[in-house]
């Protein structure tokens, strides 16, 4: 195993997928680019997005011009870098800079407050970082709509702090040059968003924001000879094995828990990586992370817990466990060529996302017909928290406490919860604090998101993966709303098409959805949890 990296695995079963892997070549092929590692079925997306394999060599030009544009803006007072940004637009920059140690304000809410608190941090020192590979993302242009307007009101010139990440000949890369962006930073269009880390949308808003990317590059580098190796010991088939080797199982579950690491996040960014590559045509890998690992953490232990992937030395080890280590830019790399090597495994296609333009064509369709809202009955009100649902799946719940404490019956003794919260994800951080306590009282796997965020990242497995699961939104209501400037519907309008669509493409699926609607806020977050304390496992 490479000194860069380190990848143990205690799981005997996996051998077998291994020696296959090797005797396959499977390592060099998709070294050299290889599209047909997928099936002839997968060949042409495979042919158009295999850039990432060679991504710490053919990044090395964005280094100068990235020091060059710091520079400048340093020079001109200019040191609170902002980034709009969803999915892989907005994971890597965000795992970069926290691991560095150096501030980054991530945008990647349509929630008002926290669009509202980013306009009003250090306005007149903010660059803009505006990220969008397609170039038509509904939230980063609506982000970007805000700046401009902020910009505009502060007396201040607004393209002059607009910087672009974007694909050669998007509309994003269009409107750029029309209006006199800062800068436009054209990305390798061979490369999807979620193998884009150690490309120009991570290292452009990471760079600014005065990371050392040139160290990633160096890291990721450094371990390309061994990912190349056809070999039992070459780390990312080691991983992929493992992976593989579980979903042929029936363990589908890959339960992501943070050790001793000095990597902060970096969960979070596997998540989609593996969620969207994998989930789909029934098949796939649901990511749980689960945080900081220990004896107690719900999720790491326990029946049906899945394969456990600990990033650095877990506090609590456990049987089967794997463990994942090494340097951010290597284990970028490492887990970018693992998930697309398991997905030949699994028979799936790593780098399309089938699933995940149906909630955002039901988003649309419900800002031009906002009162058609997604269709399920209010079935109970409690205090400050409103219940939605089918009454098939509320089963005739007559308590909050009681819906609660029954979640487990909606989905089968091998699926997972999946808790979506479209709130403040910093304002009303305390949502988090949920998935542990259903996942320890319903004792079923229990995913957090938030909300629109996630649609970019475990979005595509909710809908295309394993039909398994439970779902329950957590949406609130409004203070203050915000415009969106130039176009007919608010940030909160948003957010709520954002959130019934969705509902409204998981229902059509034949899987279980819950919306609990807190009408105060602050009120019905205290209720749901104080509530969900008081079921026993």
């Amino acid at each position: 195993m490479t000194d860069a990296v380190r990848v143990e695995v205690d799981q005997p079963t996996c051998g077998a997928v291994l020696r296959a892997l090797v005797d396959d070549d499977v390592a060099p092929a998709l070294a050299r680019g290889d599209s047909l590692l997928w099936g002839t079925a997968a060949q042409e997306e495979a042919s158009i997005r295999l850039g990432w394999v060679d991504s710490p060599r053919t990044s090395r030009p964005l280094l100068a011009e990235i020091d060059a544009l710091s520079a400048e803006l340093r020079q001109e007072g200019l040191d609170h870098i902002a980034l709009a940004g969803m999915g892989g637009s907005s994971l890597a920059p965000e795992v970069i800079t926290a691991t560095a140690g150096v501030a980054l304000t991530v945008l990647d809410s349509t929630d008002p407050a926290v669009v509202r608190r980013a306009l009003a941090d250090r306005l007149d020192r903010t660059v803009l970082v505006v990220s969008s590979k397609s170039g038509s993302t509904v939230e980063t242009d609506s982000q970007r709509r805000a700046y401009l307007r902020a910009f505009a009101d502060a007396g201040i010139d607004g393209p002059s702090r607009i910087v672009v990440v974007t694909d050669p000949g998007s509309p994003l890369a269009e409107l750029a040059e029309s209006e006199g962006y800062r800068k436009v930073f054209l990305a390798d269009p061979k490369v999807g968003g979620r193998y884009s880390a150690l490309t120009a949308f991570g290292l452009v808003p990471a760079g600014l924001a005065g990371a050392d990317v040139a160290e990633l590059l160096d890291e990721a580098e450094a371990i390309l000879p061994a990912l190349a190796e056809s070999t039992p010991d070459n780390p990312a088939l080691t991983l992929a094995a493992a992976l593989a080797a579980a979903h042929e199982q029936g363990l589908e579950k890959v339960v992501l828990g943070d050790g001793a690491t000095p990597i902060r996040g970096f969960p979070a960014w596997v998540e989609q990586l593996v969620a969207e590559s994998t989930g789909k045509d029934g098949r796939g890998l649901l990511p749980v992370d689960v945080g900081r690992t220990s004896a107690t953490t719900p999720g790491w232990n326990g029946a049906g817990a899945g394969t456990r992937v600990s990033i650095g030395t877990p506090e609590h080890q456990v049987p089967g466990q794997v463990l994942t280590s090494g340097p951010l830019g290597a284990m970028f790399q490492l887990w970018e060529a693992a998930v697309a090597i398991a997905g030949r495994v699994i028979g799936i296609n790593p780098f399309d996302q089938p699933n995940v333009e149906e909630a955002k064509k039901q988003a649309r369709a419900l800002l031009d017909a906002p009162e058609a809202g997604d269709g399920m009955p209010l079935a109970l009100t409690e205090g400050a928290v409103e219940v939605y649902g089918d009454p098939s799946t509320l089963r005739g719940e007559q308590s909050l406490a009681a819906l609660l404490a029954s979640l487990h019956v909606l989905v089968p003794e091998t699926g997972y919860l999946a808790l979506q919260a479209y709130l403040d994800r910093d304002g009303e951080a305390d949502a988090a604090e949920l998935r542990p306590l259903v996942a320890a009282t319903s004792g079923v796997q229990t995913t957090f998101g938030w909300g629109p965020r996630f649609l970019h990242s475990t979005g595509q497995y909710h809908k295309g993966g394993h039909r398994n699961g439970g779902f329950v939104q957590i949406t609130g209501e409004v203070a203050e709303d915000l415009a969106v400037p130039d176009r007919p519907y608010t940030f909160g309008q948003l957010q709520r098409a954002q959130a019934a669509g969705d509902a409204r493409v998981l229902i059509a699926t034949r899987q279980p959805v819950v919306r609990l609607h807190l009408t105060d806020r602050r009120a019905g977050l205290a209720q749901l949890i104080a509530a969900v304390k008081t079921v026993r496992p």
